[in-house]
Order: structure tokens, then C-alpha cells, then sequence
């Protein structure tokens, strides 16, 4: 099963792509798709759904993972965050892949053990997972790539039971 994960945002979107037999998990790609801040905000969202669709025409992914919502006090910022998710979303389901998403605190629960865990925390575990030490992946990519592996193994329970 080949499993694509994002972490949405506005500016910087996170995707990795995992591949998992079951048992093992192992990555086949990962990076951060960065829009202008400056550029309007239709623009930046139509880059972002143009590079989803590319990523998913490349590597055919079977499902697609993506960060749920949380709550927010910065009611600006969450309404971004939801655009990028729309078209993320958008992106998946007009290429007829499964979607599942995850909350912040689950993810970070499957990767590291601890629901609260940093963005370091985050990608130190993923890095060991995917057996990625010396390499420095972006935050962004980290956390999608941990979406990714949360979905694996949230997807192998779901077929043993």
C-alpha cells in the first residue's frame, strides 16, 4: 500500500509518500510545497492543489492522510489552514483515493508515544522509523511523512480485524 500524507498550510504544505507491506514502512518521497505569502491567496491555493495532483499522478498512491483540523484561537489562521485542507482534500478525492484524517495528538501518539510530543520530537522519531538519521528533512515534510505513518498503521489494524 502506498500512502500519501500531507500536513496542509497556506504557505509551506508538507508531503511525504510512504510505502508499507504491513509490516515495514519505508518512504519513496517527501518535500514541502512553499507558495509566496505575497501572491493572492487564490493562487497560492491553486499551486498547492496543481503540486498535490502532480504528486499523486507520480507516485499513485492508494490512500492520501491529512492532518484534521484543531481548535484555534486565531480564527484567520484556521480559516487558512482549512482552505489548504479544501484543496488538498480536493486534490485527492478527483483522483478516487481514500481519505483519512487524523488528529494533531493522534499522529504525534503513533510516531513518538507521546501525544504532546515537538516538532522535533516528531522528527527525530520519524527519522528513526524510516531509518533517515543523516538526513534533515523539513518540519513541514516531517510531519507530513508522520501523517503517512500514522495512517499505515492505523490502516494495518483496520485490516486484521
Amino acid at each position: 500500500m502506498v500512502v500519501l500524507g500531507i500536513d496542509p498550510g497556506t504557505t509551506a504544505t508538507g508531503f511525504g509518500v510512504v510505502e508499507t507491506d504491513g509490516y515495514a514502512i519505508s518512504v519513496i518521497d517527501y518535500g514541502v510545497i512553499k507558495t509566496s505569502g505575497r501572491r493572492v491567496l487564490a493562487d497560492r491555493l491553486q499551486e498547492i492543489f496543481k503540486r498535490i495532483t502532480e504528486i499523486i499522478r507520480t507516485h499513485q498512491p492508494n490512500e492520501f492522510a491529512i492532518e484534521s483540523m484543531f481548535y484555534s484561537e486565531h480564527t484567520k489562521s484556521a480559516m487558512l489552514l482549512g482552505h489548504a485542507r479544501g484543496v488538498a482534500i480536493l486534490s485527492a478525492k478527483l483522483n478516487d483515493l481514500s481519505i483519512a484524517e487524523y488528529a494533531p495528538r493522534e499522529i504525534k501518539m503513533a510516531i513518538s508515544g507521546y501525544g504532546n510530543a515537538s516538532k522535533d520530537q516528531v522528527s527525530r522519531s520519524v527519522e528513526q522509523l524510516l531509518h533517515l538519521q543523516h538526513v534533515t528533512i523539513p518540519y513541514d515534510a516531517s510531519d507530513a511523512l508522520a501523517v503517512a505513518i500514522c495512517h499505515c498503521h492505523r490502516a494495518g489494524k483496520r485490516m486484521s480485524e
